[in-house]
């Protein structure tokens, strides 16, 4: 991985979870896709780690809608990318 920001890293590692099936689809999309989101969105994902991984885990498995247009947004940017891999 090239240098990262101070604050992409440390958005990277917290991308890093419990969860195998988040974590290999979450670290991809930071590492690749988080520099070119909008304001609004990069603080979307920092605000989707704080939530539980089951919660992140319903979101992306359709299971489950987030409550806002901006997470809703965010994760089928996530579900799109983890489709390019």
């Amino acid at each position: 991985m090239t240098e990262l920001p101070h604050q992409l890293k440390e958005i990277y590692w917290r991308s890093r979870r419990g969860m195998l099936e988040l974590e290999l689809q979450l670290v991809p999309f930071v590492r690749d896709c988080f520099e070119t989101l909008s304001e609004a969105e990069q603080s979307a994902y920092v605000e989707l780690l704080e939530e539980e991984d089951w919660q992140i885990f319903d979101w992306l498995q359709g299971r489950v809608q987030p409550t806002t247009n901006t997470m809703q947004v965010l994760i089928a940017k996530i579900s799109a990318h983890r489709g390019k891999l």
